[in-house]
């Protein structure tokens, strides 16, 4: 069963959701909808979101609304989609074994893959960690190249 996930295109709305999700892991999905990897990892995030909804909230945010580049440039999202996870109002952080621990990049293989790393956060975040290991095998973590600016 699919879930409709709310569509976050002004930085008020991120603000609000970020300060009034207590007590669970926010997922903040950036992306496009165009974006055919964006629309996989959408699919498996709305017939996961009620799964999780006991201990995490999914929110969808346009990264093409002039309103968010704000957070799309604090969180440097430049690859699609970028996935960034929130507990009571405090960044987490996820150790991949990638260079970039502040967010997922990419798409999910399935959906326990992203069960799994929200599960992990939630216990992690209960424990007053802010950052967590992934517990996803690294065959099936996504391999980017990252890019920063001016290094």
């Amino acid at each position: 069963m699919e879930y409709l996930l709310p569509t976050l295109t002004k930085k008020a709305e991120i603000d609000r959701i970020i300060r009034d999700t207590i007590d669970k892991v926010l997922v903040l999905r950036f992306g496009r909808f165009s974006d055919e990897d964006c629309r996989q990892l959408d699919l498996i995030l709305s017939k996961t979101a009620r799964d999780v909804s006991k201990f995490a909230t999914v929110a969808l945010v346009d990264v093409d609304s002039e309103e968010v580049q704000v957070y799309v440039k604090y969180f440097d999202i430049t690859l699609f989609p970028s996935t960034v996870f929130f507990f009571n109002a405090h960044h987490m952080k996820l150790d991949s074994g990638t260079a970039d621990h502040t967010k997922w990049i990419g798409k999910f293989h399935r959906k326990q893959d992203f069960i799994d790393v929200v599960e992990v956060i939630f216990r992690g975040a209960m424990k007053g960690k802010m950052i967590v290991q992934c517990p996803i095998p690294p065959e099936r973590i996504p391999k980017y190249q990252l890019l920063y600016k001016d290094v």
